[in-house]
């Protein structure tokens, strides 16, 4: 899982842990940083549950100022799933009534491989809190998202190893008319992400969310595909950031990107871990810099084994 970091802001506040083993109150407001939450179940010196950290957090700071709040590791992460943490949550709604983000599972790969780690139905929380404009969720196995209507949510992350295909048929089948981000790590076929360019059509289409301005279809085996697609893709028009990035990009879905709908608009495209070569490099930003576009290609790549297509690989699987 290599790629995958813990969160450093939510909702534009820095990640600040809980520190749930002291007994001292906390340095920072309440709403002045992104809280998170976690336990590490092998930790031999604390034996303190995902629920009694919670209920040392509510009781340390004043649930009512808290903006963001960050789940962590909830314990054996990949044998309990985040309905556990969830729950607690959703039961404490009535007192975290300022909270306007939420991500579900910010663990690294010492933690859990981002492939282990059990979701859930993580649209409960656009249900009990309306005011909620930014939900993000780590990790694609029993991930789900029912059909949801949501009127204030302006930011959607979801980063999997292999998404599958049901999950992107409930956000697209969902009512978000303030979605402005959207992010979905896609992931491989080997950890559950079983969409093809088909399920994305109606995103593409540019119809599902008027008010979009930033997309990624980010960490896919299906990167030159999902090019092609983007390259005609009538939402392209309303972006002003895309991200194509972790992913299996070559020349052939580079070269569709150059020779589709103008993308001189666009504020910033991130192509970062690709497999382009350096004439396909030099086209891009030459095409697109004297425009003003950000153009990140960082971190070209070589395929495994000299196995040419074959050999390219996701940032993200495991």
């Amino acid at each position: 899982m290599s790629g995958v970091d813990h969160l450093h802001e939510l909702l534009g506040l820095p990640a600040v842990d809980f520190l749930h083993t002291t007994n001292e109150a906390p340095a920072q407001a309440a709403d002045a940083v992104a809280w998170r939450i976690a336990v590490d179940p092998y930790d031999d010196e604390s034996e303190m549950t995902w629920e009694e950290a919670f209920q040392a957090f509510l009781g340390a700071v004043d649930p009512a100022g808290v903006r963001a709040l960050i789940i962590g590791q909830w314990g054996e992460s990949g044998e309990e799933t985040s309905t556990y943490p969830i729950g607690l949550v959703l039961a404490a709604a009535d007192r975290l009534t300022s909270l306007e983000a939420i991500f579900v599972g910010d663990m690294t790969r010492e933690q859990d491989e981002i492939s282990w780690i059990e979701q859930s139905d993580v649209t409960a929380l656009l249900t009990a809190f309306p005011a909620l404009l930014e939900l993000g969720a780590r990790g694609g196995m029993c991930l789900a998202f029912s059909p949801s209507r949501h009127e204030r949510l302006r930011s959607l992350t979801i980063e999997t190893g292999g998404l599958p295909v049901e999950v992107i048929r409930g956000i697209l089948d969902s009512d978000l008319p303030s979605l402005e981000r959207l992010d979905l790590w896609l992931g491989v076929s080997e950890y559950g992400g079983d969409a093809d360019v088909a399920d994305l059509a109606p995103l593409l289409s540019g119809s599902r969310f008027p008010r979009l301005h930033h997309l990624g279809l980010r960490n896919s085996e299906l990167q030159n595909e999902i090019a092609v697609a983007v390259a005609g893709a009538p939402v392209v028009a309303q972006l002003r950031t895309l991200d194509l990035s972790n992913g299996t990009l070559g020349d052939e879905g580079a070269a569709a990107l150059l020779e589709g709908q103008p993308l001189t608009h666009l504020e910033q495209l991130d192509l970062h871990h690709h497999f382009l070569t350096e004439p396909m490099e030099r086209r891009i930003k030459e095409a697109l810099e004297p425009h003003g576009v950000k153009v990140d290609l960082s971190e070209r790549e070589e395929p495994w084994g000299g196995r040419g297509i074959e050999g390219r690989y996701t940032t993200v699987a495991e």
